[in-house]
């Protein structure tokens, strides 16, 4: 009988160790969870702040400090928690900060997500920013604009591992609009010049149409399932994962991801703001149509492949525009005049074969195309300005111009073929003219005419005469609006 008590009393003590170890190790996770997050939110905050409340913004040393620490201070933090997940091996780890929202029907949890998928391009963000704030701490040295460059930048930053780490649609949908509108913002950080600002709200319509897609698939899932927990919406731990969603629930939901992917990430037929975008300075044009941002689709469709893989029709569409979208970027990429161009049509034609990846199932090779891709990217963008300069000064010791290679089979073609591909390259396939004539403009007049008809019925209702209706030659154009 004692010895019975006794092994219980082994028992209970060893179970009760276990219970600590378990809990340490939960706060472990937890705190360094809070400091991937709160670092980048932190930096924004002390920026943000500061350029508020103070006459005079910070000190370029200061800033880049302030940037410096908030980076170094994530990346250590995910670096660390990647390496106790494997030494644990634990590779789901989810860390909750509360419900902010419960109500009978819908409940909204800020809750991030540790895994295969997202703390390797987590790691990447602080890789690719930092190396980004370095180079901008030179390259905008004494610029008037370098502490809302950094303010931009810092923003971002908290987008992408906001999106990168989040548990919930909600979370992820936050992300997502901090991406957006920073890198809108950046696209027209020259604003003193009207075509910065004008391509800036071109590519924000364009990201306004992604972000409506994504959140009508998240008010989707909410309808479906009644929740956007990840954890419930995907059962399993990355890449082996389900859902418990059908195959036309799979279908209609998925169509809509993939419709916000394409927005995001430039999609043939949203590929038409991308090179737009070239107008921000060449440090963010790296790290966002180089690197990150522009990869935001693919990683959107990675972390929903289970919704994916559950519709066959869905991942053939996935293939064909991936690959239609690759041709493309490398049709147009060989007519670009300048080098910032040429390397975002390169870009696309590289996200495009991710998504054909993603389509085809390959999600390891996906993943790994899009942390390679990046960090090539990124070199490339930063090393284009000094690239330029040795071109020159090479021409300058030869005495003539470089050679230029033009393709074997186009220069086996007829003049008139040569011309008629330029001219096509040239003006990017006429996908510009194609959504500005038979899908904006068409969806302008409807929304006119319901605004007339319900400027017509509230006159009558009121007891007036309604006038007649604008027609539609006398709006405004579309090039008017932007």
């Amino acid at each position: 009988m004692f010895d019975a008590f006794h092994l219980l009393g082994l028992l209970a003590v060893g179970t009760g160790h276990q219970l600590t170890e378990i809990e340490d190790v939960g706060l472990v996770f937890k705190v360094l969870g809070l400091l991937v997050v709160g670092a980048p939110v932190m930096m924004f905050a002390t920026l943000g702040i500061a350029s508020l409340l103070r006459d005079r913004p910070l000190s370029e040393r200061v800033i880049a400090r302030c940037v410096q620490t908030g980076i170094i201070t994530g990346l250590v933090a995910s670096i660390a928690m990647l390496g106790l997940m494997l030494f644990w091996n634990d590779t789901q780890v989810p860390i909750e900060f509360g419900s902010w929202v419960h109500v009978k029907d819908y409940h909204f949890v800020f809750k991030f997500e540790f895994d295969k998928l997202s703390v390797p391009f987590v790691i990447l963000t602080f890789i690719l920013c930092g190396t980004i704030g370095a180079f901008a701490n030179r390259y905008l040295h004494r610029e008037r604009g370098f502490n809302r460059f950094f303010v931009l930048l810092s923003l971002f930053v908290v987008g992408m591992v906001t999106t990168s780490l989040a548990g919930t649609v909600e979370t992820l949908f936050t992300g997502w609009e901090l991406v957006g509108l920073s890198s809108a913002l950046l696209v027209a950080f020259f604003h003193e010049r009207p075509a910065p600002a004008t391509n800036g709200l071109h590519v924000w319509i364009v990201y306004r149409v992604s972000d409506a897609a994504l959140l009508l698939a998240s008010i989707a899932l909410h309808h479906m399932k009644g929740e956007g927990d990840f954890d419930k919406l995907l059962t399993g731990e990355w890449p082996m994962v389900g859902t418990p969603l059908e195959p036309n629930q799979a279908f209609f939901v998925g169509l809509l991801l993939l419709v916000a992917a394409m927005g995001k990430s430039a999609m043939v037929p949203f590929s038409g703001w991308l090179p737009r975008a070239m107008e921000g300075p060449t440090p963010s044009s790296a790290i966002f149509y180089g690197a990150l941002s522009v990869h935001l689709g693919a990683f959107l469709l990675l972390r929903f492949s289970p919704i994916i893989e559950r519709s066959p029709a869905l991942q053939v569409l996935i293939v064909v525009v991936g690959l239609l979208t690759a041709l493309f970027a490398t049709f147009a990429g060989t007519v670009q005049t300048d080098i910032k161009s040429a390397l975002s049509f390169a870009s696309l034609s590289q996200v495009g074969l991710i998504f054909a990846e993603i389509g085809l199932g390959f999600r390891y090779i996906a993943l790994v195309h899009i942390l390679g891709h990046g960090c090539l990217r990124t070199l490339q963008f930063l090393r284009a300005p000094t690239l330029l300069y040795d071109y020159r000064t090479m021409e300058d010791a030869i005495g003539e111009r470089l050679p230029k290679f033009s393709g074997a089979w186009l220069s086996r073609a007829e003049e008139s073929v040569r011309t008629w591909y330029y001219r096509l390259a040239m003006e990017r396939g006429y996908l510009d003219s194609f959504l500005k004539n038979y899908i904006v403009n068409p969806f302008l007049v409807f929304l006119r005419r319901c605004d007339a008809l319900e400027q017509a019925w509230t006159k009558m209702l009121a007891g007036n005469e309604p006038s007649k209706a604008p027609t539609s030659e006398a709006s405004p154009t579309l090039e008017e609006l932007l």
